[in-house]
């Protein structure tokens, strides 16, 4: 792909990662990201077949970002407590200095878009995102030697990743102020749920 047509994809990705955020998904109709993005509404239909298909790319391009971001410091040495505080840590930080890349991902997994995508990751062999996969090897590795509560797959996700997007959300909406030590608190309190 040349320059110019990496630039107005990416132009069309960030466009539509901004207006959904801002307005949500009906919010924020093609013709909208069309003049956001600086570009024709035909050329949106040259990089993706619908709408459906640029939601479903940011949300993968947003994946391959948070899970870059994970593992740039994840490291399989560490104790299994240690993987899991730095994993939470590092996803809220994430979070919470992307407001935009948030608001965007928690609208995306609470709509028909993340539901289906959810069920096809837990009932199907469809790929599973990274992020997931380090939790879920986390959940598996911490079950198999005994570290954390015996309780479903699910209920561990939620027990992590509910609390985490709550206190993201609270800190982006201004209700409470998430620094360091705060942070570090925290994922302790998160540990503490699943821990044996």
């Amino acid at each position: 792909m040349d320059l110019e047509k990496k630039d107005k994809k990416e132009s069309i990705l960030l466009a539509t990662l901004e207006l959904v955020a801002e307005h949500g998904f009906h919010g924020a109709p093609t013709a909208m990201i069309a003049e956001r993005a600086g570009v024709g509404i035909g050329t949106i239909y040259r990089y993706f077949d619908d709408k459906d298909m640029l939601i479903y790319e940011v949300h993968r391009e947003l994946e391959l970002k948070i899970c870059e971001y994970i593992l740039s410091g994840f490291q399989e040495e560490y104790s299994y407590r240690q993987r899991f505080v730095y994993f939470c840590s590092v996803l809220l930080q994430y979070l919470i200095d992307n407001p935009k890349e948030f608001k965007f991902m928690e609208q995306f997994y609470n709509s028909p878009y993340g539901v289906e995508l959810r069920r096809d990751r837990i009932f199907s062999e469809a790929p599973e995102c990274e992020n997931s996969c380090i939790l879920k090897d986390l959940f598996e590795q911490g079950r198999k030697h005994g570290l954390i509560k015996d309780v479903p797959l699910l209920i561990f996700f939620a027990l992590v990743f509910g609390p985490i997007i709550a206190a993201a959300r609270d800190h982006i909406l201004g209700f409470i102020t998430l620094d360091d030590n705060l942070i570090g608190s925290f994922v302790e309190a998160c540990w503490d749920s699943v821990k044996k």
